[in-house]
């Protein structure tokens, strides 16, 4: 009898498990979160004369998405390029962090900021909006 309530309780401990491994696979998955390139995301920066704020990024980065957390709904107007998606992108990455993806990798006004504070990304979405 013993052994088949641990068994049945065994069985219920399966499910949280699950559904804890099914968010961290959606919350790492490559695919996720959509955005631009690189190659557009440079276009459009340029072309633009107000200041655009690139935001390079990658799923399961905890830096990427407390950033994207901390900036509220001012992150909709940045660019965000995911660098898993986007070799070109991850290789822009690399250059401007002595051969590193580290990201988040935020260009404002065509400077690099590696994993920079969120209120000097937010000041410049809010002033460029």
């Amino acid at each position: 009898m013993a052994a088949l309530i641990v068994a049945d309780i065994s069985w219920w401990l399966m499910i949280p498990v699950g559904v804890l491994v099914a968010m961290y696979g959606w919350w790492s998955f490559p695919g996720r979160g959509g955005g631009t390139t690189h190659a557009v995301a440079t276009q459009l920066a340029e072309a633009d004369s107000r200041s655009r704020v690139i935001i390079y990024w990658r799923p399961g980065c905890t830096y990427c998405s407390a950033l994207r957390r901390r900036l509220g709904s001012a992150r909709d107007d940045a660019l965000w390029v995911n660098i898993w998606t986007d070799p070109e992108a991850a290789a822009y990455v690399r250059s401007v962090n002595d051969g590193n993806e580290t990201v988040p990798t935020v260009v404002i006004e065509g400077r690099a900021h590696t994993n920079p504070d969120a209120g000097l990304v937010r000041s410049h979405l809010v002033s460029a909006a």
